[in-house]
Parts: C-alpha cells; structure tokens; sequence
C-alpha cells in the first residue's frame, strides 16, 4: 500500500437476534477495469427513515495523548489525520464508507458468525504513518494500486489482498484458504470452540459460517450471486457509470426497496493508478441510486463546509448522546435529503430520473476529460458543490 493505514472505529455491540443490516461492495481492478483505474463502488442499505450525511474533515494535527469522543466511546487520537470524505448516519461519529486523501477508500459489510455477539463496525478513517496492521473489524478497502478484504468474527480476523481480480461482498463471509495475514488466536480459538479439528487446510468462511444461516443470510447470498454476474458480465469494462448501474439494479436486490429497509446512500470510486491523475469520489447523499445522482468529488486545496449535504448538529441534546439514548427524535434531513425527498413526492420518477442522468452523465464527460489530461484537475475542486447546487435548484 501506498503508506500504512489505521482503521479508527466506533463499535456497536448487538446481539445476534438482531439481523444485521445489508450492504454490498464491489471493486474492479485492472484487467477487469476498462481504464487503468481501480473502481470500487457500495450501496450502504440501512432503516428507510434514517438520513446518510456527506461530510468532509481536513488533514489536522492533534496533540499527543489526545482522545477522540466517538459516539458511545472515547479512543486514543492519532497525532496526524489526514483529509477524508464520508457517507454516514447522520446520528453518528463513524462511517458506512468513505475516502481520504491518500488514495485510500474503505467500505464496511455486516457478517453473521457463532460468535455470542455480533460487532456492527461504523469506520472513520485514519492514515497514520509508522503503524503495523491491526484491524478488529469486517471490511475492506483499497488504493491506487490494491484491493484488501478483511473479516472479523468478533476479535478474531482474517485479511486477503486481492490482486488482478474483481470482488464482490454482501453480508457474508468470503474468504476461504486463502488468507494473506490473520489474527495470531484465530485457529486456537477455532479449535477450542469446536469449530474446527485442526486437521487439514483452514477455511475460515468454512469454520466461522453459521450452520444454521438465519433467512437473511441467504438473501444475501442472492444478492452475492447477483452482484457476480453483474461483474462477471462486464469484465474486462468496468468504468465508473458502469459501476453507478450495478449499484442501481434492482432485480438482484442490490439496489434495496424492501420494508423497512433501503439503500440509503451510495459511493463509487475512481483510484488512477498513475498517482498524477486525482481520485475521483461520488456520492449520492440521498436514498435509492436508481432515483439519485452520483456527484464526483476531488481532494483540492479550497473545500469548504458541505453544508447542503451535512445534517443538522444538535450538540449535548442530541438524542444519540443525551443519555438515557434515543428517548426522542431530531429532524436530521439536510438540504439536499429535503429537497430529494420533496421531488419524487411531487413529480413524476422517471422524469425526475432522465434528468438528473443527464446532469451525471455531463459530470462523468468531465471526470473523464480530466483523467485524460484534456480538463485540470484543479478545475474539478468545486465539482460535487455545483452538482448539489444544480440537483437543489432543479427540485425547487
């Protein structure tokens, strides 16, 4: 990897009664990729009713010692962070999935193991120099020139580096035998428990699955093979409005409308394997990608607040921190959520969608003459502002 990287997390501790939420991510690298660009792409599906917020935090400095307040928890902040994008709940500190200026985006994916808890990880990252590989949580992400998935059970994790290939996850786990690094108890505990005799190659989807899947996993499991195919049928082409379609089917239950239950918000990523072309990082900020826009987004030196896309603050009587928690409710729609919301409550979809292509397909024209050197990447720094303006001002 380009540098070393800390995954800082906030984790909320659920029992495995209840169902973890679905996500599915996908990464195309080279020769699976049209261009010489590692693409990646999530759907983050969450509580319909629930507001995925875009924010921005710049590089900073923090003295040594310091700490971090996470939404149920305070840990130990890093001296140096560098700049990150990030699509997340707007109720809490962490993330479903976002970037840094480094060239590193990260997704996460809800498991279910025979673990007695379930651990639901919400990612903030950190780069920070100088740090050895030490990850407590299921995830995965990737650079300029790499893939890594990695996967927990509980403290227990393994991790594999994905190379030439494209990947797919949905709420299962994947990794089999081969395993690039792993927690030094992982075989012990497995032995131990019973979950493995010790005889023969280690398989750790094979040890750590459940033998009794709950309904929900076998969902994913259709959504898994879904997901493939749509891979499998683009090989060798995927680009970054490929990957915007893939995360906009329907019929594989990628893109979700199921109950109380949706895609909530939505990323895909352009990492240039020539480290002089920026990264390029869309996202939606608003619920279902077959009915939003994807915005690109660029590091530059002049971002400011994101203020449209950026929910309300509440402080000290935020429900999520007040305690006892979650006794009442906040509006937490942000500009852009309200205006959305307002659109395809009033107008006809399909309308509204034709447009709103037309205004993606115009930012991807962009996106694509910078990355053949035609258009400055510079240029591109106010890109994601004006597309939220436009999408605000078409609603209205």
């Amino acid at each position: 990897m380009t540098a070393p990287v800390t995954i800082c997390l906030i984790i909320s501790v659920l029992r495995m009664a209840e169902p973890p939420l679905s996500c599915d991510c996908f990464v195309s690298l080279p020769p699976g990729s049209r261009d010489d660009h590692v693409i990646f792409g999530k759907n983050s599906d969450r509580p319909r009713d629930e507001v995925q917020e875009v924010v921005f935090y710049p590089a900073a400095a923090h003295p040594p010692g310091s700490s971090v307040e996470c939404t149920y928890i305070q840990i130990p902040q890093a001296e140096h962070t560098h700049a990150v994008v990030l699509s997340r709940p707007a109720w809490l500190w962490g993330a479903e999935m976002g970037a840094n200026d480094q060239g590193v985006c990260v997704g996460n994916e809800a498991v279910w193991t025979p673990v007695q808890l379930y651990i639901y990880i919400y990612i903030y990252i950190y780069m920070e120099a100088q740090e050895p590989f030490s990850y407590p949580t299921p995830t995965c992400w990737w650079t300029r020139t790499e893939a890594w998935v990695l996967e927990t059970a509980g403290r227990l994790w393994v991790a594999q580096k994905l190379i030439f290939v494209q990947r797919n996850i949905s709420n299962q786990l994947t990794i089999g035998t081969e395993i690039s690094a792993e927690h030094p108890e992982l075989r012990s505990v497995a032995r131990s428990q019973g979950w493995w005799d010790g005889e023969g190659e280690f398989n750790f989807s094979q040890v750590f699955s459940p033998e009794n899947p709950p309904a929900r996993m076998e969902l994913a499991k259709q959504r898994y093979r879904g997901g493939t195919a749509l891979m499998k049928q683009h090989d060798g082409s995927v680009t970054a409005e490929v990957m915007m379609s893939i995360l906009r089917d329907k019929p594989s239950g990628i893109c979700m409308d199921s109950g109380g239950f949706c895609t909530t918000g939505s990323m895909v990523s352009v990492l240039p394997r020539d480290p002089g072309l920026p990264c390029i990082h869309f996202f939606t900020a608003t619920p279902d990608p077959s009915r939003s826009i994807f915005k690109p987004f660029v590091f530059s030196e002049r971002i400011g607040p994101m203020q449209r896309v950026a929910s309300p603050q509440y402080g000290p009587d935020d429900p999520a921190r007040r305690q006892p928690r979650f006794q009442s409710q906040v509006d937490r729609r942000h500009d852009l959520y309200k205006a959305h919301q307002g659109a395809l409550s009033n107008m006809d979809a399909s309308q509204v969608g034709a447009i709103l292509r037309d205004l993606e397909s115009q930012c991807l024209v962009d996106i694509l003459a910078m990355l053949s050197g035609e258009l400055p990447g510079e240029e591109l720094g106010d890109l994601f502002f004006d597309c939220v303006d436009a999408e605000i001002k078409f609603y209205q």
